[in-house]
């Protein structure tokens, strides 16, 4: 249970980063995100420090205001991206963020 809680933090980790990241490379406040995807700068705020996390719907919502694909938003700078992998692989990587973010979400509805 420990290391599937360390690679759910890493996960949101890396999630939290890049949303600050490609916020900041976009030139958005996080009020100016909050309105591109309809909820609340203090929402955006909880993201960017860990005390909440989105659904896939705002996930979906948070990655078009900011004009990248939603996978990024869980990808390290040093991922393999997508387009590179051959299509069998990158089946089973996808298969494994959306399972990966499903468990997140599960876990964070079961803490409020």
């Amino acid at each position: 249970m420990l290391i599937a809680y360390n690679i759910e933090m890493k996960l949101r980790n890396i999630f939290i980063d890049n949303i600050k990241k490609y916020r900041k490379l976009a030139g958005l406040s996080q009020m100016a995100l909050a309105e591109r995807c309809k909820t609340a700068a203090s929402y955006i705020g909880e993201i960017e420090i860990g005390k909440k996390f989105p659904s896939v719907e705002m996930i979906q919502k948070i990655a078009k205001a900011l004009d990248v694909p939603p996978y990024k938003l869980f990808m390290e700078k040093d991922d393999i991206y997508l387009a590179n992998l051959p299509p069998d692989k990158k089946q089973e990587l996808i298969d494994k963020l959306q399972q990966a973010v499903a468990e997140i979400v599960s876990s964070m509805d079961s803490i409020q």
